[in-house]
């Protein structure tokens, strides 16, 4: 949730698999309790059928930075690159506050170094555990 002048907080948050792909667990968990939701993502999220689908069915919409045509000809990414660069340049800065949590929760916190860790219970005690410090931190710095 954007808060101004203050890094956002949290809507939704998962754990799952690494060997899972984003965009598939993102489709089963999240988008399910979404409806007239913009969604800026990267460009992982981007599947135009899908979303297509979405925005006519709940009104949720995704705003991804352009990722580049394959097969397009240089005179056709010439001619949208400006426009295609305004764009994704926009996108990334709403996108620029959630890369900033992230990268604040990993510099606080530690999370990624699990390496103690011997079960998936140990795994789970250990990102709570962070999470829960972190935003304990977050809440009384503010």
């Amino acid at each position: 949730m954007k808060r101004e002048g203050h890094l956002p907080f949290p809507y939704h948050m998962l754990l799952f698999s690494a060997s899972e792909n984003d965009l598939t667990v993102f489709k089963r968990e999240c988008v399910p309790s979404l409806g007239g939701k913009t969604i800026f993502a990267d460009k992982i999220y981007r599947d135009n059928a899908y979303w297509k689908k979405e925005n006519e069915t709940k009104s949720n919409n995704l705003l991804t930075p352009i990722k580049g045509i394959k097969g397009a000809t240089e005179d056709e990414k010439q001619r949208n690159k400006a426009a295609d660069h305004m764009f994704s340049s926009a996108v990334s800065s709403v996108r620029e506050p959630v890369e900033a949590l992230f990268s604040w929760l990993i510099e606080k916190t530690n999370i990624q170094r699990a390496y103690k860790c011997r079960s998936t219970a140990g795994l789970l005690l250990h990102v709570m555990r962070k999470v829960a410090i972190a935003f304990i931190t977050l809440i009384f710095n503010d």
